[in-house]
């Protein structure tokens, strides 16, 4: 009986071992590949490219003092809208004392010959009537009494606008600066009391304003040397502004730069499209923007997810799944057109609603182990 016993035990035992053998063994074998089956669709297909950039008015304008001195008025703000001719801001000149010097000597040289000048027509008018000077003489003399009275003038409004900045014979100055343009002021960078410069040929002036149409809008962008050649004027655009909860608008491709500029190793190309704004819509200058490039485009082609697609050196081919398992496959050539990026057109080789084994199914790990 214990005989029995001891062989029953060593039977139980033996196939315990065999069995945990059994179970480590299947445990270490690999599960089945599955493999995902795509199928041959119709599809709309664009190829696009995104362009970064910023919004702005096609045409800013800066308003530049005439003349030198210091703010006394500003008449508008930024973001209030000017018309042509409307004041922006007044000008008090501040006088140079050696101009100053210049003009009052001018002055008093004009008093003079005025003075003198008309000596000499009381005594050449008196001699006319005697007939003892000629026409030609008396003509002239009067001539001269014309000359010395608009010298005198002259020395006047040269004086009243070296002071003042405006002629004593009427406001023919340029303290008041006015908008040469119609449009919204973008920026006042000057303050009353600001002292400021002129325009002449050697200095650019103090800009007092900067005037824009917000009607006419341009995004402003850089492409890449890699992209800038399938591109053409007249392209349609779709610019998206995050700032306006990245509302969409059309735009028209306009101007593209012949001349590349370096940006971190690679060559950009700038580029400029026209925006169509409703005026409904207000939009800020400056504003960040991407706009999205139709580069090409098919419709209703057949196309296949692109990572089943195998391309090498000699051929391009898929794999047809022979059974439900995807194991066995059939090698098919095919010809392929147009990637958006994740699908691709098929020429040729495929047909609508076939199916095609695409990449193995990521297993997910036993947590069990």
């Amino acid at each position: 009986m214990k005989k029995a016993f001891k062989w029953i035990f060593v039977g139980l035992l033996v196939v315990g071992v065999l069995g945990t053998f059994f179970f480590l063994w299947k445990r270490q074998q690999p599960a089945p590949v599955q493999y995902e089956s795509l199928r041959v669709e119709k599809r709309n297909l664009e190829k696009q490219t995104i362009v970064t950039g910023k919004v702005e008015p096609r045409d800013e304008v800066a308003i530049k003092a005439q003349i030198s001195g210091i703010i006394a008025e500003l008449y508008k703000e930024p973001g209030q809208t000017v018309q042509v001719g409307e004041p922006i801001a007044r000008i008090k000149v501040v006088p140079e004392m050696e101009a100053v010097t210049t003009a009052e000597s001018r002055l008093r040289v004009a008093e003079h010959s005025l003075k003198n000048l008309q000596q000499v027509f009381r005594r050449d008018s008196v001699l006319f009537a005697s007939n003892v000077i000629s026409q030609e003489d008396y003509d002239n003399s009067f001539l001269n009494l014309v000359k010395a009275q608009e010298e005198l003038q002259s020395a006047k409004d040269n004086l009243s606008i070296v002071k003042e900045g405006v002629a004593s014979s009427g406001d023919k100055g340029n303290t008041i600066v006015r908008s040469t343009v119609a449009g919204t002021i973008l920026d006042v960078p000057v303050k009353v009391g600001n002292s400021v410069i002129k325009a002449n040929t050697l200095n650019d002036g103090t800009t007092i304003a900067s005037v824009a149409d917000m009607s006419d809008m341009l995004f402003v962008g850089q492409i890449d040397e890699t992209e800038v050649g399938k591109l053409h004027e007249g392209m349609r655009m779709e610019l998206i502004i995050g700032a306006l909860n990245d509302q969409r608008f059309d735009a028209v491709l306009e101007y593209i730069s012949p001349k590349g500029t370096e940006s971190n190793g690679t060559m950009k190309f700038e580029i400029k499209g026209a925006a169509r704004i409703p005026d409904s819509v207000f939009i800020r200058s400056g504003y960040s923007a991407n706009a999205q490039i139709i580069l090409d485009s098919r419709t209703q082609v057949l196309t296949l997810d692109e990572a089943a697609v195998h391309i090498t050196p000699d051929s391009t081919y898929v794999l047809l799944a022979a059974d439900s398992t995807g194991k066995e496959v059939n090698k098919v050539l095919v010809e392929t057109g147009m990637s958006d990026g994740i699908y691709i057109e098929i020429t040729s080789g495929l047909t609508e609603g076939q199916t095609v084994r695409g990449n193995a199914i990521e297993q997910k790990p036993d947590n069990k182990k």
